[in-house]
C-alpha cells in the first residue's frame, strides 16, 4: 500500500497532464525520456548529497532545507536545457509537462529509497510524500521550465532565465523542507495550488497557441501564393525585399528569395501538422521535406548572419521560429 501512496499520485498526474495536451505538442518519448532522467538524477543527487553530509559538518537538517533543493533542483534542470538547445520545445506546456516528468522519476525513486529505510513510517508520512513531496518536485522542475522557456521566448538572456527560474524552484523546494506549516495542511496546498498552476500554464498556452496559428497562417499562406505566382513585388514585403536588392550580389538575392520561400513552406507545413494532430487526423509524411529541409539549412548558411538580420523584417530567426523549423511534426 505504501509504494502506491507514494508513487501513484504523481504518475497519474502526469498521465493527465500527457492526456490533456490536445494540441499533441508533447512528445511521448521525450516524456520517456524526462521520466528516466529523473531516474538518474536521483542517484546522482544521492551520491552527492551523501558525499555533502559526510565532508561537511553543517547537519542534516541545515542540508535538508538549504543545501539539498538547490543541488537537487539544479541536478533536474539537466535535461529541460538539453530539449531548449535542440529546439524540441516550443511553447510553455510542453516545457512544463517534460519538467514535471523529470520530477516524477525523481521522486518515484526518492520515495522507494525512504520505503526501504524508513520501514515503519506511518501510513500518514506516505500520503504526504506521495501527494506532498512527489508533486512538489514534479511541480518544481515544471516551473522551472516554463520560466527557462518563456525567457527564450521573450528573447531574454538565456543566463537570465535560467538564474530566475533555478532561484524560483529553489526557494520553493527551501521552503516546502522547512515545514512552515502543518505537513498534511501544506500537502493540501500543493494538491490544490499545482492543478491551478497547470490551468494557467495551459489556458496561456491555447490563447498563445492559436494567436500564433491565426495570425501567422493566413499571412504566410498569402505570401507563399504570392511568391509562386511572382507577384510578391506587388506587396510590402515584396517592396522591402526590392529595397535591398542593390546591397547584395545577384546570386545572394536569389538564395534570400528561395530562403523566404522554403521558410514559408516549411513553417506552413509545420502549423498544419499542428492543426491535424488536434483534430486527431494522421499525419502523411511528405517524401520532400527531408530535402526542403538540407535545402533550407545550406541557404541558411550561405545567406549568413548578415542575410537573417536583412530578411528579419519578414521572418524573425527567432527562438520559437526555428522550434517551428527543426521539432519533428515536419519530419
Amino acid at each position: 500500500m505504501e509504494i502506491v501512496l507514494s508513487v501513484l499520485p504523481v504518475m497519474l498526474f502526469l498521465l493527465f497532464l500527457f492526456m490533456m495536451d490536445s494540441f499533441k505538442l508533447v512528445s511521448g518519448k521525450i516524456v520517456l525520456a524526462s521520466f528516466f532522467w529523473g531516474i538518474t538524477c536521483a542517484f546522482v543527487a544521492y551520491v552527492i548529497n551523501s558525499f555533502a553530509i559526510a565532508t561537511f559538518s553543517h547537519g542534516l537538517q541545515v542540508h535538508s532545507k538549504y543545501i539539498a533543493p538547490l543541488l537537487e533542483e539544479l541536478i533536474k534542470t539537466g535535461f529541460v536545457i538539453y530539449l531548449v538547445s535542440v529546439k524540441r520545445v516550443g511553447f510553455t506546456i510542453d516545457a512544463a509537462i517534460y519538467g514535471f516528468a523529470t520530477g516524477a522519476g525523481f521522486s518515484m525513486v526518492e520515495n522507494i529509497y525512504y520505503m526501504y529505510t524508513l520501514p515503519d513510517a506511518s501510513f500518514l508520512v506516505w500520503i504526504i510524500r506521495g501527494f506532498g513531496t512527489a508533486l512538489m518536485h514534479g511541480g518544481c522542475t515544471a516551473i522551472f521550465a516554463v520560466i527557462f522557456v518563456g525567457g527564450k521566448i521573450k528573447e531574454r538572456g538565456s543566463l537570465l532565465s535560467f538564474l530566475i527560474a533555478l532561484i524560483s524552484v529553489t526557494l520553493i523546494h527551501s521552503a516546502f523542507n522547512h515545514f512552515y506549516i502543518n505537513p498534511v495542511i501544506q500537502t493540501l496546498g500543493i494538491i490544490i495550488l499545482l492543478p491551478l498552476f497547470f490551468i494557467i500554464v495551459f489556458r496561456y498556452n491555447i490563447n498563445q497557441l492559436g494567436e500564433w496559428l491565426e495570425v501567422e497562417f493566413s499571412s504566410e499562406i498569402e505570401m507563399l501564393r504570392m511568391i509562386n505566382r511572382g507577384e510578391l513585388s506587388s506587396t510590402k514585403a515584396g517592396k522591402y525585399f526590392l529595397s535591398i536588392k542593390e546591397q547584395f550580389s545577384k546570386e545572394v538575392i536569389v538564395d534570400m528569395y528561395c530562403y523566404l520561400r522554403i521558410y514559408m513552406e516549411l513553417s506552413i507545413k509545420a502549423k498544419s501538422n499542428i492543426m491535424l494532430k488536434e483534430s486527431g487526423i494522421e499525419i502523411v509524411k511528405d517524401p520532400e521535406i527531408s530535402d526542403k529541409l538540407a535545402e533550407f539549412k545550406m541557404l541558411r548558411k550561405r545567406i549568413g548572419k548578415v542575410g537573417e538580420l536583412v530578411l528579419s523584417p519578414l521572418i524573425r530567426m527567432n527562438y520559437r521560429n526555428l522550434w517551428k523549423i527543426n521539432q519533428n511534426f515536419i519530419l
